[in-house]
């Protein structure tokens, strides 16, 4: 056996026969289980060994978190040969047997005396010796050359990281500042008349959304109404959210048929609408002496009359399609009455369209159950209620966005 382990040694394949006899004399033959240690880091080191069947996994911090492998040695190979000649040295790293192996122990004080007795051996261990200390310098530049190429490239990726990190927070930014702007496009005073409550409410699905409505006031007795839906979400229909505002707030003091300013809307969108977006709305003038809403339909839901009584009742409507499409699109209009103690509300699709996690549809009919259960609360209440309940019922996984507008005669 010592002749076979002789060949497949390098460090001991150059000596003599009279010099691998010799050394033969001095072997310890020494067997491990699968899953045994041989030693673990820091252990004094006073022995080489020499692997004769088996294999060996060799750690760093073996057992810890930070447990690396860096090696598995196999049948020939040798390892702690610098126990030889280093006298009291540690051990750098742990060795367990991946598989159950059989090797043999040179110690250090038999080394030296067999060097005393045979000092040519010597040099030629040596010279191997030396062989593979270059070999593992070699090794070691090139794997400290691919630790820092490593790093450098770690320090790149953190850079282009953190470059991320700070477009990301200036568009958070830019999109915060986005929704204050749009927020004030929307009106601060709803100019509700003596014997009237007005409510509305916006909430956008994303940062910015292209929902919207308006209260604008145009006599003592009478207020432009308005509620719209823009196509798509987000920065593109939230800019086109605020032109439709800009462009109905001017057509509303200047034309008295909403039908009419619908018409002139429609048709600059149409002229202008490069986008492809469209529109989905409602207006009208809302009249309080003579307790009437006359407005004009653009393919948006159609409002819900409930009287006092919670009786939600179901208004006529026609033909009515989105602004911005076509020059000449036909609108629904009509006039509904508002008896004392009844309340005209209005929606967006985002109002009736939620999900829950179950697959759930809140639909028209929870809108409804919603809004009676909160008649007897100011019409600003009624729309809170009514928004926090469909946002609720989507577990505030809000899809679209949704936008509530009530008009209740309180006297």
């Amino acid at each position: 056996m010592a002749d076979v382990t002789f060949e497949k040694v390098p460090l001991l394949a150059a000596l003599g026969k009279d010099e691998q006899t010799s050394l033969a004399g001095i072997l310890r033959f020494t067997k491990l289980a699968s899953g045994e240690v041989l030693f673990n880091e820091g252990d004094k080191g006073d022995r080489m060994y020499i692997i004769l069947k088996g294999e060996l996994d060799v750690y760093k911090r073996m057992d810890t978190a930070d447990s690396r492998l860096l090696a598995r040695m196999r049948d020939g190979e040798f390892f702690g040969e610098l126990s030889l000649v280093v006298k009291d040295g540690l051990r750098t790293a742990s060795v367990r047997a991946a598989t159950d192996t059989e090797l043999v122990a040179i110690l250090q004080e038999d080394f030296h005396k067999l060097l005393r007795q045979r000092p040519s051996m010597a040099y030629a261990m040596v010279q191997e010796l030396g062989e593979r200390l270059r070999h593992s310098d070699e090794s070691a530049v090139a794997d400290l050359i691919e630790k820092n190429r490593e790093l450098q490239q770690a320090y790149e990726d953190l850079k282009a990281a953190q470059a991320e990190l700070v477009e990301q927070e200036k568009l958070r930014h830019e999109l915060s500042m986005a929704r204050d702007i749009q927020m004030s496009i929307l009106p601060k005073e709803l100019h509700a008349p003596p014997g009237c409550d007005f409510g509305a409410t916006m909430q956008p699905a994303r940062s910015v959304g292209g929902d919207f409505y308006d209260f604008v006031r145009l006599s003592d007795d009478k207020v432009g109404i308005a509620i719209g839906d823009v196509s798509d979400k987000g920065v593109p229909a939230a800019l086109f959210m605020a032109q439709v505002c800009t462009l109905l707030r001017a057509l509303a003091r200047q034309l008295e048929d909403p039908a009419e300013v619908l018409r002139r809307v429609n048709a600059d969108m149409a002229e202008t609408n490069d986008a492809g977006l469209f529109v989905t709305m409602v207006y009208g003038v809302f009249d309080r002496k003579h307790r009437v809403f006359h407005y004009a339909r653009a393919g948006h839901e159609v409002p819900v009359l409930f009287t006092a009584d919670g009786t939600a009742h179901a208004l006529p409507y026609g033909q009515g399609t989105p602004l911005g499409i076509f020059p000449d699109s036909p609108l629904d209009v009509q006039t509904v009455e508002l008896p004392a103690g009844s309340t005209l509300f209005m929606y967006t699709d985002g109002g009736v369209d939620g999900i829950n996690e179950g697959g759930g549809f809140f639909g028209l009919e929870g809108l409804q159950d919603t809004v009676r259960a909160h008649l007897k609360g100011s019409a600003q209440d009624l729309c809170d209620a009514v928004l926090e309940r469909v946002r609720s019922f989507q577990n505030d996984n809000q899809f679209d966005d949704a936008t509530l507008v009530a008009i209740r005669m309180t006297g």
